[in-house]
């Protein structure tokens, strides 16, 4: 999935991808100290596509805690 994919998502769905990500993530981390798995690139992937996905988490809690202050600001 590229960014571009990921800024259409809604953010209960961006929220779920992220959890699933993780999740993954640290299945696939046990089995690699198990025993070494078949595609370690997949490691790297997965930990880059968990950085897209919280990219995008900040940047949309900072956009609404941006425009909260600036209403705020408005009605003072």
């Amino acid at each position: 999935m590229n960014y571009s994919e990921i800024k259409e998502l809604p953010n209960k769905e961006l929220v779920e991808r992220y959890k699933e990500e993780r999740k993954r993530y640290k299945t696939m981390q046990f089995q690699n100290a198990v025993s070494p798995i078949d595609q370690p690139h997949k490691l790297r992937e997965t930990r880059r596509e968990i950085a897209r996905l919280m990219m995008e988490l900040n940047l949309r809690r900072k956009a609404s805690q941006e425009a909260a202050a600036q209403k705020e600001n408005k009605e003072s």
